[in-house]
């Protein structure tokens, strides 16, 4: 897949931060293989029977669970929840890897522990920016390894086409259960991966729907992917039916490992992708290659020491566009350990703009509801 080599970047960042840097230092790509790589060949019945989306069971976030039950309904310590809108959105949200167990190609579907937790932290931080605008679903799904990036095999394909198969059956069903109304399509790393492929898969059934899409951690090709979308760049914050992406860094940046990872590869539209095509929208101004003063940005999320809860700390994180990256400015408060290597703030391209995106899904369902 043209995506395995930045998969590749990213899974030897979070190597690098949970502790595998001296062994890579000494010995290379041969330990990065071996800490990863999944055993054996891929077969789908290792990973189990593909789930059943009817089942409230295989939704980490959905409408009809108990309040305290879905993650997607959390909301930062003192923060004020507000009226959900007379014109509600339907939120389809797919979370980032969580499952770092080399045992499978795909996790299993009913598999729990700390794959569990990491799932609902992550839709807890991210899915709930979204929650002001109408109802989050958010599947589990036989995501595909780390390992399954690393080798151009077809075992890897193999899992990597699972993992997405199991998004468009949960977003299949997402759509019988939203007939109608607005749309708002969400992901994050592996997430915006086959939430990409998806916005292509799935244009009709979208069209005249989607209020936006927010492609977050994950490079985007406006001339080498978005066409095979049909969607445009959000240009601006009063626009509906468009893509934003972002990847968050800090000063001074260094994101060559990203470009050159992606840059070269080929997109969905069939053309190779140059660094120049990359889309960047600043989350805070809701502008293509677009800047914000710190006082602009309505709030980041800090976390508590045990990940528990956390608070919103508003105007300290400026932003702005920079040759397809957003490029932080201001006060970057401590969000925790997870920075990578390059002053690359992936794990937190949320956190750092809960309460801009929140604000941005608002206006954009506004823009929606006017045309």
């Amino acid at each position: 897949m043209c995506a395995r080599r930045f998969l590749i970047f990213v899974f030897f960042l979070i190597l690098l931060v949970v502790g595998g840097a001296f062994a890579i230092y000494l010995w290379g790509g041969s330990v990065l293989l071996t800490q990863a790589t999944p055993k054996g060949h891929f077969e789908a019945k290792d990973a189990g029977a593909g789930p059943d989306y009817s089942l409230p069971a295989n939704w980490a976030a959905r409408p009809d669970m108990p309040v305290d039950a879905d993650p997607s309904r959390w909301l930062p310590d003192t923060y004020a929840a507000t009226t959900l809108p007379e014109q509600k959105a339907a939120v389809f949200f797919i979370h980032p890897t969580t499952y770092l167990q080399r045992d499978h190609w795909n996790a299993p579907i009913e598999i729990g522990g700390e794959t569990e937790t990491r799932t609902q932290l992550f839709v807890r931080s991210q899915a709930s920016a979204f929650n002001g605008v109408g109802n989050v679903w958010a599947p589990r799904y036989r995501q595909a390894a780390y390992g399954a990036f690393l080798l151009k095999s077809e075992d890897a394909n193999e899992a990597l086409d699972l993992a997405y198969r199991d998004v468009r059956s949960a977003f299949d069903e997402f759509l019988r259960g939203n007939p109608s109304g607005p749309i708002i399509l969400a992901g994050h790393s592996q997430g915006s991966l086959h939430l990409l492929r998806l916005l292509a898969d799935r244009k009709e059934q979208l069209r005249g729907r989607l209020v936006a899409a927010y492609v977050a951690g994950w490079p985007v090709g406006i001339q080498s992917d978005l066409p095979a979308t049909g969607l445009s760049p959000c240009a601006q914050p009063d626009q509906a039916d468009c893509v934003l992406n972002w990847q968050s860094f800090g000063e001074p940046a260094n994101a060559s490992l990203v470009t050159n990872s992606w840059v070269g590869t080929r997109g969905l539209a069939g053309i190779k992708r140059q660094q120049a095509d990359m889309l960047c929208v600043d989350p805070v101004s809701g502008q293509q290659n677009g800047r914000s003063q710190p006082g602009d940005n309505p709030g980041s999320l800090v976390p508590t020491p045990d990940l528990a809860s956390a608070t919103l700390v508003t105007g300290q994180v400026g932003s702005r566009c920079d040759h397809g990256f957003l490029m932080m400015g201001g006060t970057i408060p401590p969000l925790g350990p997870f920075v990578l290597p390059g002053n690359n703030y992936h794990v937190y391209d949320y956190a750092l703009f809960w309460g801009a995106i929140r604000r941005d899904a608002e206006r954009r369902l506004v823009a929606w509801s006017k045309h």
